[in-house]
């Protein structure tokens, strides 16, 4: 019998979806272990929010683990030089897509769980309301978890890693019903991709766009501190 309470290492990058995840595997009765990642996107305020929903949702630890993506660039999240679009959603993969990022992040919170002993992962990526990224569909959580058992000392002794996606197939709207239910208080979390110092956001982006779309079809009001 294991000496502790069965864990997961929850990606929480201090925004709605990420938040509600980390709810979500509380209420499944996880132990948390809320890991963040600094990765060169624009701003801070998302890696202050994610600590503050840490606390509130009651995770074990939270750690903020560093990798310097922004030295590559390619990203209008990473790139000073690559303005973040204002205009609404365009044909194709849009510039805020980060290369590689949710293989990444996923890869550390893997090794992490390994030396926690935690079988289950957390994600909050969809494939619903959301911006067309390729690394948010249920086919690459899938193949990433074929890989997990693959490459990992636990996966390959037999202790089975899983990665849960439980926003992946919801709306934005269902998203938020989800997390007010089950306590997440959202005016701790930062959305915005180009939001300033104190974590006000702009309003024009796309996930601000998404987010405030989401509040108005849940008929929940939105509590998104706007510049």
């Amino acid at each position: 019998m294991p000496d502790h309470p069965k864990r997961a290492v929850i990606l929480l990058s201090g925004g709605l979806d990420s938040a509600t995840c980390l709810a979500i595997a509380r209420d499944m009765g996880f132990e948390t272990y809320a890991l963040s990642v600094a990765y060169g996107q624009r701003h801070a305020a998302e890696l202050d929010a994610a600590r503050r929903v840490a606390a509130s949702l009651g995770a074990r630890e939270h750690r903020v683990a560093s990798v310097e993506l922004g030295q590559f660039g390619g990203s209008a999240l990473t790139d000073e030089k690559i303005p973040v679009p204002v205009e609404g959603s365009s044909d194709g993969i849009p510039v805020t897509y980060v290369p590689a990022r949710n293989t990444v992040m996923l890869s550390i919170a893997l090794a992490w769980a390994e030396v926690l002993g935690a079988n289950d992962i957390f994600v909050g990526v969809n494939a619903v309301d959301y911006s067309g990224y390729p690394d948010c569909r249920p086919e690459f959580i899938a193949a990433f978890e074929t890989m997990a058992n693959l490459a990992t000392k636990a996966g390959v002794e037999g202790t089975r890693l899983q990665i849960h996606a439980p926003l992946i197939a919801l709306s934005k709207a269902d998203i938020i019903r989800r997390g007010s239910a089950l306590g997440v208080d959202y005016s701790q979390t930062v959305s915005c991709y180009q939001a300033d110092d104190a974590g006000h956001a702009c309003g024009m982006c796309d996930a601000c766009r998404l987010r405030r779309a989401g509040f108005e079809a849940a008929a929940v009001p939105d509590p998104t501190r706007y510049a």
